[in-house]
């Protein structure tokens, strides 16, 4: 089987006759997760469940970057809301796909990037990639990584991000454990990975290990990710310092906080 055309903000490319898809986020300059791009991996990750032979995704951005995260303009007020639900759908829906989900890094990969990535099963990064948490640095919080991230790098390593708004190289990134490999090439070293390692099992078993390895974990998220969505909705975004950070970034000045 060879590429499969998509069009909008994602490429697909299927490869090892259809097995593996190498989806790549294809969204201009930075790769925004705005809601034309969620909107199209929703799709993907629907059509991949849906078909009992794929057995692994490879996650990538086009360019020098996987992504620097979720629209700004669609977290004003008249867009928050479905943005949130849409994007938070999205990223369960990633987790409860029932297929290995590998991401190759480059660059940047910040705020929605990361949480998008954050739902992978394996991380390989781009020596010169930059992961990141910087949504207080906008006057926000980033919902979703407030309860996965310590999933994957344990609490302390997780609020050290969260709170700091800090970027971390991969080779930090490699030791607190957000990333599982460095590699010069990351979507070759991540399909080698998938190639070795995924390709000689049965798609009908590994199905069923994907899916016994997560039992329960969207079931155990979704009630912290409803109340994180009503406290940004409700509390973080009628405040003040919530609606300067945001104006102050698309204005592309320093923001003034009042702390309220």
């Amino acid at each position: 089987m060879g590429p499969v055309p998509t069009p909008g903000p994602v490429r697909i490319e299927a490869l090892e006759d259809g097995a593996v898809l190498r989806v790549v986020l294809a969204g201009g300059k930075g790769n925004i997760i705005d809601r034309a791009m969620t909107e199209a991996l929703a799709a993907v990750v629907a059509a991949v469940r849906a078909d009992a032979a794929v057995k692994a995704i490879v996650l990538e951005g086009d360019g020098g970057h996987f992504s620097f995260g979720a629209s700004v303009p669609e977290h004003r007020p008249d867009q928050v809301e479905g943005m949130l639900k849409r994007f938070h759908r999205l990223l369960l829906d990633l987790i409860d796909a029932s297929v290995v989900v590998v991401a190759a890094v480059r660059g940047r990969c910040l705020g929605g990037g990361l949480e998008l990535v954050l739902c992978c099963h394996r991380v390989v990064a781009h020596p010169g990639a930059m992961l990141g948490q910087p949504e207080i640095v906008l006057g926000v919080v980033a919902p979703f990584a407030s309860a996965f991230l310590a999933e994957r790098v344990g609490r302390p390593a997780a609020e050290d991000l969260l709170f700091t708004g800090r970027t971390v190289a991969a080779d930090e990134a490699l030791r607190m454990r957000l990333v599982d490999e460095v590699a010069d090439d990351p979507s070759a070293a991540a399909l080698a990975w998938v190639r070795a390692h995924l390709l000689p099992k049965s798609a009908s078993t590994l199905r069923f290990a994907v899916r016994s390895a997560r039992l329960g974990l969207v079931a155990r998220l979704r009630p912290d990710i409803d109340a994180l969505e009503r406290l940004y909705l409700k509390d973080l975004m009628a405040t003040e310092d919530a609606r300067e950070g945001l104006d102050a970034f698309l204005a592309k000045r320093p923001p003034v906080w009042r702390g309220q």
